[in-house]
């Protein structure tokens, strides 16, 4: 696999600041039931990665510590981590809300015949990949009878309340190109998936997110494969709202590796930026903590529990222009409609 970084770290990005953390974005690991050519976290059934015991029994503890009100699991496939479902209910038992990053088709895998029922038990937000409303497109991207099982699970979902008007169980989509462009209007995109997926499946859902691809990791390889790399990249920079910037994720977002790894963003983190301890206002540090997460390489799980990332700096490279191109893109969607 070709590495991004190296072209990426040439790209100048206007400099950002964190504000107070609103959103733990947990990766609890990189295994999953399918292999997406747009994957930007490589992800795949060969995957072996997980968070061990320790560092999940952490996650709770800086969600009480910091007051962070939202727990948002991804991975991989996160629901194939034999903690998620503990975990899930440690949170919401604490009041946070939750969302699950779901690719729809590990609804119908062995041993998860019960995980649609568990996760509207729990009022679990869920957010589904579908990167499109035909089949061939998604079956393209995904693999062979990837649409018609997610079909099927939206459909399950629906029957479970999701979706629905009331609002009381949130279903949203998720849509990504199928290659280097810019995704189109989240809007109108949102009126042609409610139309085709409410008229041939009856399918129903909350909104619909639209997500540029980043420029790394597997989709980024590609490109470079193709010699389609400087292209997009002229693209996304072409296309940088400096108005996007007060909205983009990671000022308020910390994302979570799986082996408790800090990062400003889930992209950051497959390209291995972590957060360091240097410029963090320590509410409760010493510095010997602070020399410590230095040596370390960068800050842990475990330090939320005693500091505030509050006006640290983000650290930046030309993948962020993914996030600022055109409407913008982040993972609650479109930044400007």
């Amino acid at each position: 696999m070709h590495a991004t970084l190296p072209l990426l770290e040439t790209r100048r990005f206007p400099p950002l600041r964190r504000e107070a953390s609103t959103t733990l974005q947990v990766n609890l690991g990189y295994r999953c039931n399918q292999s997406c050519v747009h994957c930007h976290v490589n992800a795949g059934p060969g995957r072996t990665e997980m968070m061990n015991d320790e560092t999940l029994a952490l996650i709770p503890r800086v969600l009480a510590a910091r007051a962070i009100g939202t727990l948002d699991l991804t991975g991989g496939a996160p629901e194939l981590h034999p903690g998620f479902r503990g975990l899930v209910r440690a949170a919401r038992a604490l009041g946070v809300r939750v969302i699950d990053r779901c690719n729809l088709t590990i609804l119908s895998e062995p041993g998860q015949e019960d995980l649609a029922e568990f996760l509207a038990d729990q009022s679990v937000e869920v957010v589904a990949s579908l990167p499109c409303y035909a089949a061939d497109n998604v079956n393209r991207q995904r693999g062979k009878g990837v649409f018609e099982r997610s079909i099927a699970a939206l459909q399950r979902l629906n029957a479970l309340g999701y979706g629905q008007p009331d609002g009381t169980r949130v279903l949203n989509l998720v849509y990504n190109p199928q290659g280097p462009v810019l995704p189109p209007d989240q809007a109108r995109l949102e009126a042609d998936y409610r139309r085709e997926l409410g008229a041939h499946f009856g399918i129903v859902f909350t909104r619909l997110f639209a997500l540029a691809n980043m420029p790394i990791q597997r989709f980024g390889s590609t490109l470079i494969s193709k010699g389609q790399f400087n292209d997009y990249m002229a693209l996304l920079q072409a296309s940088h709202r400096e108005e996007n910037l007060g909205a983009v994720m990671c000022r308020a977002l910390v994302s979570v590796d799986w082996q408790g790894r800090l990062y400003d963003c889930d992209f950051n983190q497959q390209l291995g930026l972590r957060m360091g301890a240097e410029g963090v206002p320590g509410d409760a540090q010493t510095g010997a903590e602070a020399e410590a997460a230095a040596r370390a390489g960068g800050l842990h799980l475990r330090d939320l529990l005693a500091r505030d990332l509050a006006g640290a700096p983000i650290r930046v490279a030309g993948h962020c222009f993914g996030c600022t191109a055109g409407s913008g893109s982040s993972c609650g969607g479109a930044l400007k409609g």
